[in-house]
């Protein structure tokens, strides 16, 4: 990993709601690094934040009534939370790109593929003749798998399938080739045939590009299958962090132990599937001690009166768990 350039660094990443109840922490003091070149995965539950940090990096978060309130988000030599939006629309879609969720709900169903593909393009490339542009768009629909690309372009999204859809949106993502892609979920509504298939693609597109790329998925099956490291989220905290292998091995996290536990296993069909007790807690309900406190089978008093702090469990690995007895603190 240290042979690598580390390409986007999040540090102290802190993102806050405005409501009428007061203000609410979605992703509160998080930090981590992707490298070029790297699958890093994001997981956790609905609610843990993963979303909210995505959208943080891409500076999408919608104001009012979300705000980034702290940290930094570099890219390069550049701070992204700084940036005017004048100057972030030079970096998105160009330097840093975002697959997003659903993509029927994704694609403006008023244009054809053509429109919103050559849209980047025309932003980004603006000395390109329309020749240029239009070779891009076809050559990059070729890349991702698409049959007939020139076709393609004339064609509306509701005249395509849900993964030749999801296939037209890494498209429009990687159109630029961008130095850090990320992915929010994106097989979360396609059948398995097509989600093996779009992993496959992704992974083939980072090993050509070298693009790297941030994994954002609920599915445990879907890290292992493509990610290097992964990191767990709870409650809009990172509650561990590891490489791939080190986490399906030796979760250190009772909440990674519980999520692995969840995973169906077909050997044994007999037992009921295992699941964590309780909810994901409302973001800024909890201020004090750990967030996973409610649904530990291992919890202490002191995990309700202290907040842990991520502690080594190994090389490469760390945990926000007071069960860990290492010395060192990494704050």
């Amino acid at each position: 990993m240290s042979e690598r350039r580390k390409v986007l660094d999040v540090i102290n990443l802190e993102t806050t709601f405005f409501t009428d109840d007061g203000a609410v922490p979605a992703v509160d003091d998080i930090s981590f690094s992707i490298y070029e070149g790297e699958i890093l995965g994001i997981v956790g539950e609905s609610g843990s934040g993963k979303s909210v940090t995505s959208l943080s990096v891409m500076r999408l978060i919608p104001s009012p009534p979300g705000k980034i309130t702290n940290g930094q988000i570099l890219f390069e030599d550049k701070d992204l939370v700084k940036l005017t939006d004048k100057e972030m629309r030079r970096v998105r879609g160009k330097d840093v790109a975002m697959i997003f969720q659903e993509p029927m709900t994704s694609l403006n169903p008023l244009f054809t593929i053509g429109n919103q593909l050559l849209e980047a393009i025309r932003i980004h490339h603006k000395k390109w003749s329309k020749q240029q542009m239009r070779a891009r768009a076809i050559e990059i629909l070729k890349l991702v798998g698409l049959p007939r690309a020139e076709a393609l372009l004339k064609d509306y999204p509701h005249q395509l399938s849900g993964g030749m859809r999801q296939r037209v949106m890494i498209a429009m993502a990687l159109v630029c080739n961008p130095k850090v892609l990320i992915a929010d979920e994106p097989t979360t509504a396609l059948d398995v045939t097509i989600q093996a298939q779009i992993l496959q693609l992704m992974k083939n597109l980072n090993d050509q590009l070298n693009t790297a790329v941030m994994l954002i998925t609920h599915d445990l099956g879907v890290v292992a299958e493509t990610c290097e490291r992964v990191i767990v989220m709870y409650a809009g905290q990172i509650v561990e962090e590891a490489h791939v292998q080190d986490l399906f091995e030796n979760p250190a996290h009772p909440y990674t132990q519980g999520l692995l536990q969840s995973v169906p296993d077909m050997r044994f069909k007999k037992e009921a599937l295992y699941s964590i007790p309780g909810s994901v807690p409302k973001p800024g309900t909890i201020e004090v001690g750990c967030r996973f406190a409610d649904r530990c089978q291992f919890a202490m008093p002191r995990c309700t009166t202290e907040t842990p702090k991520l502690y080594e469990v190994a090389s490469g690995q760390m945990a926000r768990c007071f069960l860990i007895e290492q010395v060192e603190v990494l704050v």
